[in-house]
């Protein structure tokens, strides 16, 4: 797929999920790829909410703000699942786990010496 540089694809039928930061096609994006390696900040802060729009009535705690480093996150997500006793995924910037555990996550959170915001 072909297309001059800054030109942006509106509409396609058989691309799949887009980028939302460039437009192109998931698997032909590599804003992702360079964002993935972002530094990890000496001092972090989190932000931290419950979600339950979208999910059937579940409840969801979302850790929001985060560098977008694939490796932090993914250590983190697992720290989190492990602490909390419950499942969860981790997404661009951040970590969701299944239900409500904010008290949980944010006593996690402040013993590592970040700053957490929100509920």
């Amino acid at each position: 797929m072909s297309r001059p540089p800054g030109v942006r694809l509106i509409y396609s039928s058989h691309s799949g999920r887009m980028c939302p930061r460039c437009g192109w096609p998931e698997r032909d994006c590599t804003c992702s790829t360079s964002l993935a390696s972002e530094r990890v900040p000496a001092r972090i802060v989190a932000k931290l909410r419950l979600e339950k729009k979208g999910r059937g009535g579940k409840s969801v705690t979302v850790v929001d703000g985060l560098p977008r480093n694939a490796a932090f996150l993914d250590a983190l997500g697992a720290e989190l699942k492990r602490a909390c006793g419950t499942g969860g995924t981790v997404f661009d910037t951040g970590v969701e786990l299944q239900g409500d555990l904010r008290e949980r996550v944010r006593d996690v959170l402040l013993k590592k010496g970040w700053v957490v915001k929100g509920a």
